[in-house]
């Protein structure tokens, strides 16, 4: 296993020189091809890194098609339609608003000043929809996290129009907590105060008490790196941890938290089997196991326990949650890279050379 952390520590040190980096939450392509660790992907079923879906953790056939009508007629109809259709009470609803913004972004960035126009569009025509209010909120944040500095006068413009914009969406949609989680992402530019915190996450709180992606962003506010710590994330997390619901994936939050406070070098390969880590990995483990099939947040626990499963050399296991979420790279840790699907198959790599290295094959890992 020595050349696989070799090949880590390398690239993570490339990280200093150059522009293919490896740091605590991405990478890029490790295995040149042809080299005796260059799996192909195809063996195991695997697509290959071009193939990848950037655009979302896992499958949404609705939300794949709509997009499909929406970027090709640049008409916002059915994107309308579609959210109008998606329950308020889920987790479904705020995945598609994050989707809608993050293709409507994209567009304006391959195309400045003429992309996404059919969100534009949609505010502008149908200006009482609730579903583009909250997109268009959604698409604000995303543009100051993207295309501002932190602590600029023009990120600080773009979150208080965003938050302005959360404002709007919440009244034409009293019950939907969609609106105040998006306005959680701005409140961390914003600079928030824990008063201010509280009496929104109450908001959230009372309209969807179990919403996984709440308590992600809401993570985010109490970390080390803007307003909080690292203690204050980790009671965040184990206290929405302890009163989850049977079945709920919160149980998997502290292992949000880890990621959140990792170091942005490490190549102690102990710190990766450490008690927190290993407890958090486990109770990840577990809260997948015990989650229903169809919950839409799996993807997102799968994926970020695979970043955790192969630093810990726990090489069968994280090929498991490879053959669940193969597809799809739209979520943590790989968004945090400029090519998501590189940062993926990088991993995916590694998993597939350790199970190799220690006797494993396609015929011997249990679907």
């Amino acid at each position: 296993m020595e050349i696989l952390w070799f090949l880590i520590a390398l690239c993570m040190l490339a990280a200093v020189f150059g522009p293919f980096v490896l740091r605590r939450r991405s990478g890029v392509r490790l295995v040149a091809p042809g080299s005796p660790d260059a799996a192909d992907p195809d063996t195991y079923g695997f697509l290959r890194q071009e193939q990848l879906d950037v655009r979302m953790p896992g499958p949404d056939q609705d939300l794949l098609d709509v997009l499909d009508v929406v970027q090709r007629t640049q008409d916002w109809r059915a994107a309308s339609q579609l959210l109008a259709g998606t329950p308020t009470e889920g987790e479904v609803r705020w995945q598609r608003v994050q989707a809608f913004a993050g293709a409507a972004s994209l567009e304006l960035m391959q195309a400045p000043g003429t992309g996404g126009a059919w969100l534009r569009s949609w505010r502008a025509e149908s200006p009482e929809d609730a579903g583009g209010a909250a997109v268009h909120a959604e698409f604000l944040v995303q543009q100051a996290w993207r295309s501002s500095t932190a602590g600029t006068d023009e990120h600080r413009i773009i979150l208080e129009e965003a938050r302005t914009a959360c404002g709007e969406a919440a009244l034409l949609a009293p019950g939907d907590p969609v609106p105040y989680i998006v306005e959680l992402a701005a409140a961390r530019g914003l600079g928030y105060s824990h008063e201010q915190f509280d009496q929104l996450w109450a908001k959230i709180i009372d309209r969807a008490p179990a919403h996984m992606g709440a308590h992600i962003a809401a993570l985010h506010f109490w970390c080390e790196k803007w307003h909080g710590s690292r203690e204050e994330a980790e009671r965040f997390a184990t206290a929405a941890a302890a009163r989850a619901p049977q079945g709920s994936l919160l149980a998997a939050l502290p292992l949000f938290a880890v990621y959140e406070h990792l170091p942005e070098v490490n190549l102690v390969q102990g710190f990766y089997r450490s008690v927190v880590v290993t407890k958090a990995v486990e109770g990840a483990l577990f809260a997948v196991h015990s989650a229903r099939p169809d919950d839409p947040m799996l993807a997102h626990v799968r994926h970020l326990l695979v970043l955790f499963l192969v630093r810990m050399e726990r090489w069968a296991e994280a090929m498991h949650q490879f053959l669940h979420i193969d597809g799809h790279v739209g979520a943590l840790p790989w968004t945090e890279n400029s090519d998501p699907a590189a940062a993926y198959a990088v991993y995916r790599a590694l998993a597939v050379a350790g199970y190799e290295a220690n006797g494993g094959s396609p015929a011997t890992l249990p679907r």
